[in-house]
């Protein structure tokens, strides 16, 4: 077992690496072709972050692991929204623009309550599954959010830099090298979670709602506790909010129209939690130092969730 442990932990820092590297690649590729830091930072980085979940997600559903995929993408936006933003709130209290109060977190609240009802089968008829026509609208959803992210642009123009000193051949370097570290990265995370799983008697739920998902989170969790230490909060709050809608909109249908992913009702708990947790953020955004979120309410967010994940954890043992 001590094998497979080291072999996640291997797996962990491929996937780090990778969705760093694949970023730096993709940025330096966007530039290049004078793309804005805007565009950037709200397609090709959210995407980076995401990243990793989306390979783990991938090679899951191919191995239908429908428990590690489920579990991968609920676990990592709890994860995302709960630990990342209190701990981000709490090294610096959240403002955010009117749009982001009002448009894009009522978004990912929205995209939550779908998935829920796509989920426990309130929408299409026959069993608790995640089917391919499930995933097919998702993902035409996932186009219409793209498309509204790229009319905001419009009313936001960014300066556009200048190439840095990096060759085409180093740019390719960087993306391919990442894409490898994600997908070795994936395989690692996944094959020897279930290993563990498995040998502790710990249900691919848990480990998929916990381990995997903390591990594929590590990209966003970097990268919001430096936006909040430069105290750039419409980076933290976008990242979180963006990569939560990218998980459940586009990585979930991907997986979904691999395979035809299995619904286990247990996960409940978990969507509402993510639901709960949503309109928590949405509230502090609009009473109090409106559109602000600040350090008892991280303090409240980061809290619940450690206790919450105690006694899963707990329970399941």
């Amino acid at each position: 077992m001590i094998v497979s442990v080291l072999l996640v932990a291997a797996g962990f820092v491929a996937l780090i690496f990778g969705a760093n590297w694949l970023v730096d690649g993709a940025s330096a590729l966007a530039r290049k072709y004078k793309v804005s830091d805007l565009v950037i930072g709200l397609t090709i980085v959210a995407f980076g972050t995401s990243a990793p979940e989306l390979v783990v997600n991938i090679i899951a559903s191919v191995n239908g692991y429908a428990d590690i995929v489920l579990g991968n993408v609920i676990g990592s936006n709890n994860f995302n929204l709960f630990i990342i933003l209190g701990l981000s709130g709490l090294i610096l209290p959240i403002s955010v623009k009117s749009s982001t109060a009002w448009k894009e977190i009522p978004i990912s609240l929205v995209v939550s309550i779908l998935l829920l009802l796509l989920l426990n089968d309130f929408i299409f008829s026959g069993t608790t599954y995640l089917g391919r026509t499930d995933g097919l609208l998702m993902l035409v959803l996932f186009c219409v959010f793209l498309y509204y992210v790229f009319t905001q642009l419009k009313s936001d123009p960014q300066t556009i830099e200048a190439a840095h000193q990096k060759s085409g051949k180093m740019i390719w370097g960087l993306i391919v090298v990442g894409m490898t570290g994600l997908i070795l990265g994936g395989q690692l995370v996944v094959v020897n979670s279930v290993k563990v799983a498995s040998l502790l008697g710990v249900s691919e739920k848990i480990i998929g709602l916990t381990i995997v998902a903390a591990g594929t989170s590590l990209p966003e969790l970097v990268t919001s506790i430096v936006a909040a230490s430069k105290k750039n909060s419409d980076m933290v709050i976008g990242n979180v909010i963006g990569s939560n809608i990218f998980n459940m909109l586009l990585i979930l249908a991907i997986a979904s129209l691999i395979k035809p992913i299995g619904y286990n009702p247990k996960f409940n708990p978990d969507l509402y939690i993510l639901i709960g947790g949503t309109l928590f953020l949405l509230s502090s955004m609009l009473t109090g130092q409106k559109k602000k979120l600040d350090r008892w309410e991280a303090a409240v967010l980061f809290g619940f969730f450690i206790i919450y994940t105690f006694f899963l954890v707990v329970k399941e043992v």
